[in-house]
């Protein structure tokens, strides 16, 4: 993987405990990958890791976009990958490589709310930034161009935010930038992400986020459910 970087980014929210397990996982993923940390606490995943502190303060998609930013710019590779600090991935998730200024997210994704008892995944396709592969340099340039239109959060929240504040290759028409290329992919292993009480998602929804109708409580790889939820909680 002498091509890729690994942009992790997180608020250092979650339990040590379910962070440790979940960095834990991405280096068995990604081995000696090169690592981009940005974090509002000093943060290293692993030997092969530059971490950047942004200091503390209130979360937001915002300022977690900005933090993607700061390691892209960071990177050396010509292709980068999004990591979230609430996933499970697999070593086939970072094998892809999408083709030139196209943004590539991986839909294999099945979820799990740590409210929820009996544990249960949950599946719904959709493109995520926690899920995303795409050169360096295309996404520099967007997120750039995104940043100097609406430098401010103040200035973004009159017209677009949060409600179009997100993936890249969505939202670009309602936020009056370059549009972008956007693909899917499905390797045969899923990702597992996390919902917690401690996420920014649970600020705006709290435990009323749903699932969605397809519902197991068992995925290939990973197991059923309610072991999964160890790596939260034990």
């Amino acid at each position: 993987m002498n091509d890729l970087t690994i942009l992790y980014y997180t608020a250092n929210e979650e339990p040590e405990f379910f962070l440790n397990n979940t960095k834990r996982v991405l280096l068995e993923a990604v081995g000696d990958t090169p690592i981009v940390s940005v974090s509002f606490k000093p943060t290293i995943v692993g030997d092969n890791c530059t971490n950047i502190v942004v200091g503390e303060g209130n979360r937001s998609n915002y300022k977690l976009y900005k933090q993607i930013l700061i390691a892209a710019k960071e990177a050396k590779t010509d292709f980068v990958a999004t990591a979230e600090d609430d996933m499970l991935y697999s070593k086939e998730h970072f094998q892809y490589r999408p083709g030139v200024d196209i943004f590539a997210y991986n839909t294999n994704k099945w979820s799990i709310f740590s409210w929820v008892n009996p544990p249960i995944f949950s599946f719904r396709i959709r493109k995520l930034m926690s899920s995303l592969i795409v050169r360096r340099e295309a996404l520099v340039k967007t997120l750039e161009e995104r940043y100097a239109k609406y430098p401010t959060i103040e200035l973004a929240e009159e017209s677009v935010y949060p409600l179009y504040w997100g993936e890249p290759g969505r939202f670009e028409d309602h936020l009056f930038i370059e549009k972008l290329k956007s693909e899917e992919y499905q390797p045969t292993i899923p990702n597992v992400m996390f919902s917690t009480e401690e996420a920014l998602g649970y600020l705006s929804l709290g435990n009323r986020k749903a699932h969605s109708k397809v519902l197991s409580d068992e995925i290939p790889y990973w197991g059923k459910a309610s072991d999964v939820l160890k790596f939260y909680k034990s």
